[in-house]
């Protein structure tokens, strides 16, 4: 089951977030269908948030066709955002875990491993769509 967790120094509105996490987790398979969603008061009592921001949060993922409401039975899973094979998100996640532990170890803070990965993959997607593009060209 997934655990939610709040930033509070974060500008993106708390339900976004909620709906950022669940989808991080449907893409790398920590979710699958037929799993269920914390409810909403356990949710709401752990994170000290209004519970109108959790239903808003699963409202929004359930017009998204991600997950279902039953009432008096909590919120499913309906379909995953999982693309590639989920052995590779394995192989990759460890070594993911072992990159970050040995950034951890050369002393960044993890602000700092977020803004190098998410500089990184920025870079990494903008060249190879100059490729892409250079290809189609020619």
């Amino acid at each position: 089951m997934i655990e939610f967790v709040l930033n509070s120094r974060s500008r993106v509105n708390t339900y976004v977030q909620l709906i950022q996490q669940v989808k991080q987790a449907l893409r790398v398979g920590l979710l699958t269908p037929g799993d269920q969603l914390p409810k909403v008061r356990d949710v709401a009592q752990s994170l000290a948030i209004n519970p109108n921001t959790v239903l808003k949060a699963y409202r929004e993922l359930e017009i998204e066709g991600l997950v279902e409401g039953r009432p008096g039975v909590g919120t499913f899973v309906r379909r995953s955002l999982a693309d590639a094979p989920l052995a590779n998100q394995v192989e990759l996640r460890e070594e993911l875990v072992a990159w970050v532990q040995r950034a951890r170890a050369a002393g960044l803070a993890p602000e700092d491993v977020t803004a190098l990965v998410e500089t990184t993959m920025r870079a990494a997607l903008a060249a190879e769509a100059s490729r892409d593009e250079t290809a189609r060209a020619e």
